[in-house]
C-alpha cells in the first residue's frame, strides 16, 4: 500500500471534526468468524482506512482465538496496550469483556476502561464473538461488521452471527466484509445471497458489502500500512465513514447516511 499523505489525512480528519463538532471516541464492532483464516487482513485494511482519515485505531482482540490478555490487564490496562505504529495500537483481550460484567449482564464497563487506557486512540475496533459484542455495546449505537469468505462454511457462519445479533432489539442492520478474489466465480453472489436471506428470514439488512482481495496483502497481525490502494478502496472508505457518521448522527438524533448505489440490502 502507498504511504499515507500526512497533510491529506490531517485535512480529512479536520473536516470530520468540523462537521461533527468535538471528536469523541468512535467504535467498530467486528464480528469474529471462526471459519475464516484471514480475519487479520480485514482488520489490517480497516486500520489502513482509518489511518487515511488521520485516526489512530486501538484494535481490541477479544475473539475466541485471540491471544490471552496480559496477567496485569485487570490491574494496569494501559500497560497491556502495545503501540504497533503511529496509527495502530493493539490489546490482546480474549476473555476480558466478561470480567467487567454488571448486574444486567452488560459489559460496557470494559469499553469505558479501554477508552481510559488509550487516550491517544480515536477509534476502538473490537473484534469479538456475538455474545461479547452484544454485551459490550448493549447501550451504544453500532452497526456490526460481519466477516465472510468464499467458502460455504464461512458464509454460513456469517449468517449465523447475523441471526444471533438480529434477535436483539436494534441490531438488524449490518455491514459485510468478504475476503475473496473479486473475479472468483461465486464472489459476485456472496453478498447479495446473504442480504437476501437476512431480509427474507430475519427482517435484517446488509447496509454495505465490500469485497477484499486476499491477493492484495498477506494476512498478518493488525498494523497500519497507510491508505489502501486497491479497487475496493472507495467502498471501504465509504463503509468506514458511514460507520463513524451513523454513531455520531445517532447521538445527535439525526438520520444516518444513505448507502452508496449498488449496495446490497
Amino acid at each position: 500500500m502507498p504511504p499515507v499523505n500526512p497533510s491529506a489525512a490531517h485535512d480529512q480528519a479536520a473536516g470530520l471534526r468540523r462537521l461533527f463538532g468535538s471528536w469523541p471516541k468512535r467504535h467498530l464492532a467486528l464480528v469474529h468468524n471462526p471459519e475464516m483464516t484471514q480475519s487479520s487482513l480485514a482488520i489490517d485494511r480497516l486500520c489502513g482506512a482509518a489511518a487515511a482519515l488521520g485516526l489512530h485505531t486501538l484494535v481490541i482482540d477479544a475473539a475466541d482465538n485471540a491471544p490471552a490478555p496480559h496477567e496485569m490487564a485487570l490491574i494496569d490496562l494501559p500497560a497491556c496496550i502495545e503501540r504497533l505504529s503511529d496509527e495502530v495500537s493493539y490489546l490482546a483481550a480474549r476473555g476480558l469483556p466478561i470480567r467487567h460484567v454488571d448486574t444486567q449482564g452488560r459489559c460496557g464497563g470494559f469499553l469505558d476502561a479501554a477508552e481510559r487506557a488509550a487516550p491517544h486512540a480515536d477509534l476502538l475496533l473490537l473484534h469479538a464473538g456475538t455474545v461479547d459484542l452484544a454485551r459490550v455495546f448493549a447501550e451504544r449505537c453500532v452497526r456490526p461488521i460481519l466477516l465472510g469468505a468464499d467458502s460455504p462454511r464461512a458464509m454460513t457462519e456469517a449468517y449465523a452471527s447475523l441471526k444471533r445479533l438480529a434477535m436483539r432489539p436494534g441490531w438488524r442492520a449490518h455491514d459485510l466484509l468478504i475476503v475473496a478474489e473479486p473475479d472468483g466465480p461465486r464472489t459476485a453472489r456472496l453478498g447479495p445471497s446473504l442480504a437476501e436471506c437476512a431480509e427474507r428470514f430475519l427482517g435484517a439488512a446488509i447496509h454495505d458489502c465490500v469485497v477484499l482481495d486476499p491477493r492484495d496483502a498477506a494476512a498478518q497481525p493488525p498494523q497500519a500500512h497507510g491508505a489502501p490502494g486497491q479497487e475496493s478502496d472507495a467502498r471501504l472508505m465509504h463503509l468506514l465513514r458511514a460507520q463513524l457518521a451513523q454513531e455520531l448522527l445517532h447521538d445527535s438524533g439525526l438520520a444516518p447516511l444513505a448507502p452508496p448505489p449498488g449496495t446490497a440490502h
